[in-house]
């Protein structure tokens, strides 16, 4: 028995071919969603710093993030407000440390922290020039966040990047949090765009990129420094904000409203 090669069409062919040309059509990407922290912004540098001057040492950061996490989860699960949650979370990380603070003394603590914070706020060198070209390219954008409502609203005004987003998803006021599919497809609906159009880049594999993949988006995680694990199925990698046009434009549709013909899609050195 002997089988024959069967030549893949010329280009002129498949276009005469609406099935052919249909199946090997990229998805069309028309939204795209962000996460806030560790995305946009530079959040654990700042907030590291933040806690190394509350407690003079720099090796608890770990211990303060799982505090962190056991306590969000209280107030998506409406169990705690986010502004009792941060009190409640300083106390326990201390009492954990074996420190037993009376409320005064961790209020005074917590606002020293947030201070300090508001002050230290950065965004990444690639986050306003990637807005500022998925903005000219006509895509819809949301903010899409697991942190507190007016802590997020104040970042995001502070530093000057509100105006980009057609609406920011906030889990604690949502009663969802990523990776739960509930708060992508509400990001989704809220711009009028369907999660097979919509695309999520975020710094967290599990939380982002699985969570966007499974609720049925298109996802990309960010790795700023390398990936830590092996590639998943169904997510895109980049290293930086900066590659996402790129990755927009080459494995993906043509942007809805792309700028002039033969453009250069790569920002270099924070220039569109």
């Amino acid at each position: 028995m002997t089988f024959g090669l069967v030549p893949f069409p010329a280009a002129s062919d498949r276009s005469r071919s609406p099935e052919l040309a249909a199946e090997h059509r990229p998805p069309r990407i028309r939204a795209v969603c962000l996460d806030i922290d560790d995305t946009l912004v530079d959040f654990t540098s700042s907030a590291r710093r933040a806690v190394c001057d509350l407690i003079g040492r720099d090796d608890m950061w770990s211990r303060w993030q799982r505090t962190t996490d056991e306590h969000v989860q209280r107030v998506v699960s409406g169990e705690l407000s986010y502004e009792a949650m941060h009190k409640t979370r300083t106390k326990a990380f201390f009492a954990d440390l074996g420190a037993l603070l009376d409320d005064d003394v961790v209020a005074a603590l917590e606002e020293r922290r947030c201070t300090q914070l508001r002050t230290t706020w950065r965004l990444f060198a690639d986050a306003v020039p990637c807005l500022d070209w998925l903005r000219a390219a006509g895509f819809k954008l949301a903010a899409v966040t697991n942190a507190s409502g007016n802590h997020q609203r104040a970042k995001l005004a502070g530093l000057g990047i509100a105006r980009f987003f057609d609406t920011l998803v906030i889990a604690g006021e949502l009663g969802a949090a990523k990776p739960d599919p509930v708060i992508f497809h509400t990001a989704c609906a809220r711009m009028g765009v369907p999660p097979s159009e919509t695309m999520h880049v975020g710094d967290l594999l599990d939380t982002d990129a699985i969570g966007a993949r499974d609720a049925g988006l298109h996802a990309v995680w960010l790795t700023r420094s390398g990936p830590s694990r092996s590639p998943e199925p169904g997510v895109q990698t980049i290293e930086a904000l900066a590659d996402l046009p790129e990755l927009l434009v080459s494995e993906y549709r043509t942007p809805p409203l792309a700028p002039s013909e033969g453009a250069d899609y790569r920002l270099r050195e924070g220039v569109v």
